[in-house]
């Protein structure tokens, strides 16, 4: 076993050298963590003092930045303030044309309100413009060559303006498109001045002549209607004064007024004669308006000035229309109004008399219907010349219209009996000059005038009436056998006077429904009833009846015949519904009287039509009487509406037969059913051959013609089988009943 202290101090031995190496290796070890930690320090150092270098860098780094930043924030407010201080809008728009920026003038431009950015910059051009921009610009996109264009944008408000606009391409470092700068600026109102130059220069060169002269009046300018007008070139006028037109026919006193309208309103305008070049003197309208500085000083003068050489030869081709008669040159109504105001004016004055003389040329229808209007025209204007022969300068002659002629005499004497006589002497000149034989295309025509004669003088007379009592005056002296002079009256006052109450009266009696039907019966051979004329009737509050030829006649001068004819034609049509629903009357007539008037309506037959059509009346059972003198105007017409309601079952007497101007050619072609006899035929037939030959004629007549034939006015049974022996087929008169009220002819007809 071994030595325990010597193992012992082994064991020690090997320990401490365990130690040892533990020792050296922890020293070693340490030193190398030291030297690690040195190392490790020595690396901290280093990185502190990179650290503090990177640092010194990110300094540097940041604070360039922010002199970046802020430079850049500078550029952009300068960039900012120069888009806002100049005239022009600037856009940058993406290369499909979006906006990406837009100027605050540009905003502004389109109102406030509206966002630009991100919207398409083409849809605000013109519709008309906007393909040519949208071209222009990927033209600019594609070549980085930037264009100049003008166009038209809307606003928002729809106003449109014109526009000039450039762009420049932005390029990236590559040198690839990436932005396109335009900018634009407003060109409308150049635009506008543009299209005013040219709308002066068109006016300059307008049809009306125009001269520009200095303030001192020499001529600087003249355009081509000017040369045209006035013959002079404009080598010839310019350095001249408009005194080179001056035609002589003018006084100064003409000119100072031109020159202090100038002075005083800057303008004068008027009728001037001037002189042409070739010397002839015309008439022209000259304008001449001042040009003053922004001191109110005067530099020019614009004038303008129109030849109105047709214009004065229209006016007084005008003034002819309005105031001559076109056939025989002399005044008209209107002129003879107005010299007729003059000469009573006069006249009340100086107390001295005054004549009016109506003339009217007797039975001058006749030969306008014999031998045409031709003839009468002719006769018309020989008529003219003999009363201008017939009077002195200063007096009037006047054609009022037709074959009426107005003679005015003017101062007169002043004693009322000698102013007669003068007129009377005058009167009694112009019907022996007017009694002379006329020359009508080489045949002798003999005619005679009619003449009314009446005053005036102090009394306040109006126009109208004192023409009014030379028309009276003038139907007197027809009256009395015509060829023949006749002074006014008062007395004709009075038949005036109450033919002006009945015209009110009537007027007043179509309203208060004063008027009724009377129906007088027409019978056939057999004493049958086959119908009735309709007669119109007027029951006066105060007068009690009223004659048919009183009021008929005033209906047809006053036009009253119009309404009147309708509401008996309304009338009778209900009526004539009534009879044709009992029976044995279905084909009973009723006749009705049309007049001239009626018959000329335009609508007539549209009228009748709508009356068949409202009183649900059989037109069959309607029977129109027309009259021989409405043949005598517009006979082709009369026959065409006639033809019309003829189609539709209406049918046509022709009443009064005999008595009038008939033609046989238009009598065939008149789509007529009867022709009746006159009364003043029938009422001597038993005394007087001639009018048993007419009566005869008149049903042989209609015979061949293959139509019926009634008689009027039959009162007696001989005159009924007279009638009857030559073949007469209906009868009308007092011997089978007067007209008779609606109550009264129902009673006669259910006693027959």
């Amino acid at each position: 076993m071994p030595d325990t202290p010597a193992l012992m101090s082994g064991w020690v031995h090997i320990g401490g050298a365990v130690v040892l190496l533990l020792m050296v290796f922890l020293i070693r070890s340490y030193q190398q963590r030291i030297d690690e930690v040195r190392r490790l320090g020595s690396d901290l150092a280093q990185c502190d003092r990179e650290l503090q270098v990177r640092q010194a860098d990110c300094e540097q780094i940041i604070t360039a930045r922010r002199e970046m930043e802020a430079a850049l924030h500078e550029q952009q407010e300068f960039f900012r303030l120069i888009a806002e201080s100049i005239g022009e809008h600037i856009a940058v728009l993406d290369l499909q044309g979006r906006r990406v920026y837009n100027s605050p003038s540009y905003r502004q431009f389109f109102g406030n309100a509206r966002q630009l950015p991100g919207t398409d910059s083409f849809a605000d051009v013109h519709p008309d413009d906007r393909e040519r921009v949208r071209r222009v610009f990927y033209e600019t996109v594609q070549t980085g060559v930037g264009q100049e264009i003008e166009y038209r944008l809307i606003r928002h408000d729809g106003s449109v303006r014109y526009m000039a606009s450039v762009g420049k391409v932005i390029q990236d470092k590559d040198g690839q498109a990436v932005r396109v700068i335009v900018v634009a600026h407003d060109i409308t109102d150049r635009k506008q001045a543009e299209q005013w130059e040219r709308i002066a220069a068109t006016a300059f060169e307008s049809q009306q002549g125009m001269f520009i002269t200095d303030a001192a009046g020499v001529i600087l300018r003249v355009n081509q209607a000017f040369t045209e007008i006035t013959g002079y070139s404009a080598e010839e006028c310019i350095g001249q004064t408009p005194k080179l037109l001056s035609s002589g026919r003018h006084d100064a006193a003409f000119y100072a007024a031109i020159r202090h309208s100038l002075e005083r309103q800057g303008s004068w305008q008027g009728e001037i004669w001037n002189r042409r070049k070739n010397a002839e003197i015309f008439p022209e309208w000259l304008t001449i308006s001042a040009v003053t500085n922004n001191e109110g000083r005067v530099t020019h003068y614009v004038s303008t000035l129109a030849d109105i050489s047709l214009r004065k030869a229209a006016q007084e081709e005008i003034q002819q229309l309005a105031f001559y008669d076109a056939l025989t040159r002399l005044p008209n109504r209107r002129l003879l109004q107005d010299r007729l105001r003059t000469a009573m004016a006069a006249s009340a004055r100086s107390g001295r008399q005054g004549a009016l003389l109506f003339i009217d040329l007797d039975n001058f229808k006749t030969l306008n219907d014999t031998l045409g209007h031709d003839m009468g025209d002719c006769l018309l204007q020989q008529v003219a010349k003999r009363l201008l022969a017939c009077v002195r300068d200063r007096d009037t002659v006047a054609r009022l219209g037709g074959d009426e002629f107005v003679v005015m005499l003017a101062d007169l004497d002043k004693q009322p009996q000698e102013a007669a006589t003068q007129s009377r002497i005058v009167g009694e000149k112009i019907l022996a000059a007017l009694n002379r034989p006329y020359d009508l295309a080489g045949s002798e025509y003999h005619n005679t005038p009619s003449v009314g004669i009446t005053l005036f003088g102090s009394q306040q007379d109006a126009v109208d009436e004192l023409m009014k009592r030379a028309d009276l005056a003038m139907y007197d002296a027809k009256a009395t056998g015509r060829n023949t002079y006749r002074f006014f009256d008062p007395q004709m006052q009075a038949v005036v006077t109450a033919r002006a109450a009945l015209e009110r009266d009537f007027r007043e009696a179509l309203q208060r429904q004063e008027l009724f039907l009377c129906y007088q019966p027409q019978v056939d051979r057999a004493g049958r009833i086959v119908g009735a004329e309709a007669l119109v009737r007027w029951r006066h509050p105060q007068r009690g009846l009223v004659s048919p030829a009183e009021f008929i006649a005033l209906a047809e001068e006053t036009g009253l015949i119009l309404p009147l004819g309708l509401w008996v034609l309304e009338t009778a049509c209900a009526q004539t519904t009534v009879w044709a629903a009992q029976a044995g009357r279905e084909e009973f007539t009723v006749s009705v009287n049309v007049s001239a008037r009626q018959l000329r309506q335009p609508n007539f037959v549209e009228q009748v039509l709508g009356v068949l059509a409202k009183t649900a009346a059989n037109p069959r059972n309607l029977k129109l009487e027309l009259t021989e003198s409405m043949l005598l105007d517009n006979v082709q017409e009369i026959i065409a509406k006639m033809t019309v309601l003829k189609k539709h079952g209406v049918g046509f007497s022709l009443d009064d037969f005999g008595t009038g101007y008939s033609s046989l050619s238009y009598l065939k072609r008149l789509p007529l059913d009867q022709l009746k006899i006159d009364r003043s035929f029938v009422r001597d037939l038993l005394s007087d051959p001639n009018d048993e030959a007419i009566a005869r004629t008149i049903v042989a007549l209609a015979s061949n013609l293959g139509l019926e034939v009634i008689a009027e006015g039959v009162e007696g049974v001989e005159q009924r089988d007279v009638l009857a022996t030559q073949g007469c087929h209906t009868y009308q008169g007092y011997l089978f009943s007067r007209p008779l009220p609606l109550a009264e002819f129902e009673a006669f007809l259910q006693a027959h």
